[in-house]
Protein backbone atom coordinates (compact mmCIF):
# COMPACT_ATOMS: atom_id res chain seq x y z
CA UNK A 1 0.00 0.00 0.00
CA UNK A 2 1.43 3.75 -1.01
CA UNK A 3 2.70 5.63 1.66
CA UNK A 4 -0.23 8.81 3.00
CA UNK A 5 0.58 12.19 1.64
CA UNK A 6 0.38 15.20 4.19
CA UNK A 7 -2.80 16.41 2.23
CA UNK A 8 -3.79 12.50 2.13
CA UNK A 9 -3.58 12.61 6.15
CA UNK A 10 -5.30 15.91 6.71
CA UNK A 11 -8.35 14.79 4.74
CA UNK A 12 -8.86 11.20 6.03
CA UNK A 13 -12.06 10.96 8.23
CA UNK A 14 -11.83 11.67 12.01
CA UNK A 15 -12.89 7.84 12.41
CA UNK A 16 -9.37 7.18 11.01
CA UNK A 17 -7.71 8.79 13.20
CA UNK A 18 -4.39 6.93 14.22
CA UNK A 19 -4.83 4.37 11.84
CA UNK A 20 -2.30 2.29 11.00
CA UNK A 21 -1.51 3.99 7.87
CA UNK A 22 -1.51 7.16 9.79
CA UNK A 23 1.06 5.52 12.49
CA UNK A 24 3.27 4.40 9.38
CA UNK A 25 3.38 7.94 8.30
CA UNK A 26 4.66 9.16 11.38
CA UNK A 27 7.33 6.60 11.91
CA UNK A 28 8.52 7.09 8.79
CA UNK A 29 8.89 10.94 9.15
CA UNK A 30 10.16 10.13 12.64
CA UNK A 31 12.44 7.67 11.28
CA UNK A 32 13.57 10.09 8.56
CA UNK A 33 14.64 12.64 11.10
CA UNK A 34 16.04 10.33 13.23
CA UNK A 35 18.65 9.66 10.59
CA UNK A 36 19.12 12.99 9.44
CA UNK A 37 20.22 13.60 13.43
CA UNK A 38 22.46 10.82 13.51
CA UNK A 39 23.87 11.76 10.55
CA UNK A 40 24.64 15.44 11.52
CA UNK A 41 26.10 14.29 14.93
CA UNK A 42 28.51 11.90 12.99
CA UNK A 43 29.53 15.10 11.01
CA UNK A 44 30.20 16.82 14.26
CA UNK A 45 32.02 14.28 14.63
CA UNK A 46 34.38 14.39 11.66
CA UNK A 47 34.37 18.02 11.73
CA UNK A 48 35.93 18.41 14.96
CA UNK A 49 38.20 15.46 14.79
CA UNK A 50 39.96 17.28 11.69
CA UNK A 51 39.93 20.32 13.64
CA UNK A 52 43.80 21.86 12.79
CA UNK A 53 45.88 23.51 15.88
CA UNK A 54 46.43 26.69 14.32
CA UNK A 55 49.21 29.07 15.64
CA UNK A 56 46.87 32.27 14.71
CA UNK A 57 45.51 33.34 18.54
CA UNK A 58 42.35 34.81 17.07
CA UNK A 59 41.89 32.11 14.11
CA UNK A 60 41.99 29.63 17.12
CA UNK A 61 39.27 31.61 19.08
CA UNK A 62 37.16 31.71 15.88
CA UNK A 63 37.33 27.86 15.36
CA UNK A 64 36.72 27.33 18.96
CA UNK A 65 33.94 29.40 19.51
CA UNK A 66 32.41 27.52 16.26
CA UNK A 67 32.92 24.62 17.97
CA UNK A 68 30.97 25.96 21.01
CA UNK A 69 28.09 26.72 19.08
CA UNK A 70 28.30 23.77 16.84
CA UNK A 71 28.29 21.58 19.89
CA UNK A 72 25.56 23.46 21.17
CA UNK A 73 22.94 22.73 18.49
CA UNK A 74 24.57 19.39 18.88
CA UNK A 75 23.14 19.09 22.45
CA UNK A 76 19.61 20.31 21.14
CA UNK A 77 19.51 17.63 18.81
CA UNK A 78 20.50 15.37 21.28
CA UNK A 79 17.47 16.17 23.25
CA UNK A 80 15.61 15.97 20.34
CA UNK A 81 16.76 12.71 19.23
CA UNK A 82 15.29 11.20 22.88
CA UNK A 83 12.40 12.58 22.27
CA UNK A 84 11.90 11.06 18.56
CA UNK A 85 12.80 7.72 19.91
CA UNK A 86 9.72 8.20 22.64
CA UNK A 87 7.66 9.46 19.97
CA UNK A 88 8.54 5.64 17.86
CA UNK A 89 8.13 3.92 21.12
CA UNK A 90 4.51 5.58 21.65
CA UNK A 91 3.58 4.32 17.77
CA UNK A 92 4.67 1.05 19.06
CA UNK A 93 2.58 1.06 22.24
CA UNK A 94 -0.48 2.60 20.70
CA UNK A 95 -0.13 5.89 22.65
CA UNK A 96 0.99 7.97 19.68
CA UNK A 97 -1.48 10.92 18.94
CA UNK A 98 -3.10 11.03 21.97
CA UNK A 99 -2.60 13.86 24.70
CA UNK A 100 -0.45 12.84 27.98
CA UNK A 101 -2.43 14.62 30.33
CA UNK A 102 -6.33 14.16 28.96
CA UNK A 103 -6.16 11.14 26.53
CA UNK A 104 -7.71 13.23 23.75
CA UNK A 105 -6.21 13.19 20.53
CA UNK A 106 -3.49 16.17 19.82
CA UNK A 107 -4.92 16.28 16.32
CA UNK A 108 -3.04 15.92 13.41
CA UNK A 109 -2.08 19.23 12.49
CA UNK A 110 -0.10 20.00 15.93
CA UNK A 111 1.58 16.73 14.94
CA UNK A 112 2.80 17.53 11.49
CA UNK A 113 4.36 20.93 13.08
CA UNK A 114 5.63 18.86 16.09
CA UNK A 115 5.98 14.87 15.40
CA UNK A 116 7.34 14.01 19.32
CA UNK A 117 4.21 16.17 20.52
CA UNK A 118 2.78 13.95 23.74
CA UNK A 119 -0.15 17.11 24.85
CA UNK A 120 -3.03 18.55 23.04
CA UNK A 121 -2.91 22.40 22.41
CA UNK A 122 -5.29 22.71 25.21
CA UNK A 123 -3.39 21.05 27.66
CA UNK A 124 0.18 22.64 26.32
CA UNK A 125 -0.81 26.16 26.84
CA UNK A 126 -2.91 25.39 30.61
CA UNK A 127 0.73 24.15 31.07
CA UNK A 128 2.51 27.21 29.74
CA UNK A 129 -0.06 29.01 31.62
CA UNK A 130 1.28 27.73 35.25
CA UNK A 131 4.60 27.91 33.92
CA UNK A 132 4.84 31.70 33.38
CA UNK A 133 2.44 31.96 36.44
CA UNK A 134 4.23 29.63 38.82
CA UNK A 135 7.49 29.31 37.19
CA UNK A 136 7.86 25.35 37.01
Amino acid sequence: MKPLSEAELLAAPQEDYMSARQRDFFRNRLIAEEQALVEAAHETTRHLQENEATPDWTDRASSEEEHTLELRVRDRERKLLKKIREALQRIDDGNYGWCAETGEPIGLPRLLARPTATLCLDAQERREQRKRQFGD
